[in-house]
């Protein structure tokens, strides 16, 4: 991987997103859907805040005191709005960001996920799982390689 590319070359581009207006028990049925672990929440295309899978889960921490769900906590789950949850203020990144800025940011803060944005609109994402993988599959290629030299 070159670590000077841009990180447009790596990000996701097809991304799920989420109103401030959704209400929790819809980010909750997102979440267990699909496989990733954050929803960039977007207001007209524009990137306005972010929920993780770990906000969520300490959101409902709160209200489900045993395995059972009850009434009075579906009732909430489907009351409360991502705007009660979201993080605002999200580190971005721009398209022509390189990857070894990416990596920066990582290394800084404990979040997994960047929204990459060009004047606010959200254009994709890229996570620590990303990098991993296009490591892993460098990795892969240059083993293919030396094995056949």
């Amino acid at each position: 991987m070159n670590l000077l590319s841009p990180i447009s070359d790596l990000m996701t581009t097809n991304l799920v997103t989420i109103a401030s207006w959704y209400n929790i028990q819809s980010v909750d049925k997102i979440f267990q859907i699909n496989s990733f672990h954050h929803l960039p929440v977007v207001d007209n295309d524009k990137l306005i805040g972010i929920v993780s899978k770990s906000d969520l889960n300490l959101f409902k921490r709160g209200f489900f005191k045993s395995n059972e769900q009850s009434r009075l906590d579906l009732h909430r789950l489907k009351s409360y709005r991502v705007a009660d949850i979201m993080t605002t203020g999200v580190a971005t990144l721009e398209p022509d960001d390189k990857i070894n800025v990416a990596l920066d940011v990582f290394s800084e803060n404990l979040f997994h996920s960047i929204p990459v944005v060009q004047d606010g609109v959200l254009l994709g994402m890229v996570t620590t799982y990303d990098i991993i993988k296009r490591l892993a599959d460098d990795k892969g290629a240059v083993n293919k390689y030396m094995k056949a030299c």
